[in-house]
C-alpha cells in the first residue's frame, strides 16, 4: 500500500511515517498543502493523510482542488480540531474520514485498512479471486485452503494487480507504485517477483504483454 501523508508537524509526521514503513507501506510525504497536493495530483496512492491547519494551503483548500480534479483517493484528515461542526465542514468538503488528535496510530492504521478494503469493493476483510483467498487485514494468502508463504513484496504486487483487475498495469507504474523508483533501477526484481509469484499461484493467474505490463483477469 502506498500512502501519502501531508502534514507540516515534524514529531508527527516522523513518528507516522516510521509506523507505516514497519507496516511495510510506501510513503511519500510533504510539509506543506502545496507540496502535497502537488505529490497528490501526480502520483497514484491508496490513501491520503492530511491535516488541516498548514502553511500555503489548508487541509480543507487541499481536498477540495483534488476532488474538483476528481482525484477520488480515500484521504483521512488529521486534525486538533475536534468541534462537531469542523467535523462536519472536514467530511462535507471531500473527506473520507475525520480523526482528533491526539489519537493512537492503532485506530489510524486500521482506519486506513478499512478505506483500502472499500477501494478493493469489499465488505469483509476477505477478498476472492479465482481459487485464491486472500485476508486482508493479516496479508494471508491461502488457494483451495492451503496457505501459501509470500514475501512482503509479493504480496503487495498481487494485491495492486487484483486491483486493477482486468487492466494492463505498465512495468513503470509497478515500479513508482510498490518500488518508489529505488530498488528497480538498473535490476529485473519486477519480473522475478512476477515469475515467483506464478510459481505459487499457477502461470496462467497473471498475463503479461511483454515488455508492456501484466494483468490480473477475474
Amino acid at each position: 500500500m502506498k500512502i501519502l501523508i501531508i502534514e507540516d508537524d515534524e514529531n508527527i509526521l516522523a513518528v507516522l511515517k516510521r509506523g507505516f514503513e514497519e507496516e511495510n507501506y510506501i510513503i511519500d510525504s510533504a510539509s506543506d498543502g502545496e507540496d502535497g497536493e502537488y505529490l497528490a495530483l501526480t502520483n497514484s496512492y491508496d490513501v491520503i493523510l492530511i491535516d488541516w491547519m498548514m502553511p500555503i494551503k489548508n487541509g480543507i483548500e487541499v481536498i477540495e482542488t483534488l476532488r474538483e480534479k476528481d482525484v477520488r483517493t480515500p484521504i483521512i484528515m488529521l486534525t486538533a480540531k475536534d468541534d462537531i461542526d469542523d467535523k462536519v465542514k472536514g467530511l462535507t468538503c471531500g473527506a473520507d474520514d475525520y480523526l482528533s488528535k491526539p489519537f493512537s496510530f492503532k485506530e489510524l492504521l486500521a482506519r486506513v485498512n478499512v478505506l483500502y478494503r472499500r477501494t478493493l469493493s469489499l465488505t469483509s476483510n476477505i477478498l476472492q479471486v479465482k481459487d485464491i483467498q486472500i485476508d486482508i487485514d493479516s496479508k494471508r494468502i491461502s488457494q483451495n485452503n492451503k496457505e501459501i508463504i509470500f514475501t512482503q513484496k509479493e504480496y503487495e504486487l498481487l494485491l495492486f494487480l487484483i486491483k486493477n483487475k482486468n487492466t494492463l498495469v505498465s512495468i513503470p507504474l509497478i515500479e513508482e507504485q510498490l518500488w518508489n523508483n529505488e530498488e528497480y533501477i538498473n535490476s529485473n526484481v519486477i519480473q522475478v517477483t512476477i515469475y515467483n509469484l506464478r510459481r505459487k499461484l499457477g502461470k496462467d493467474f497473471i498475463k503479461s504483454s511483454r515488455g508492456l505490463g501484466y494483468k490480473v483477469e477475474f
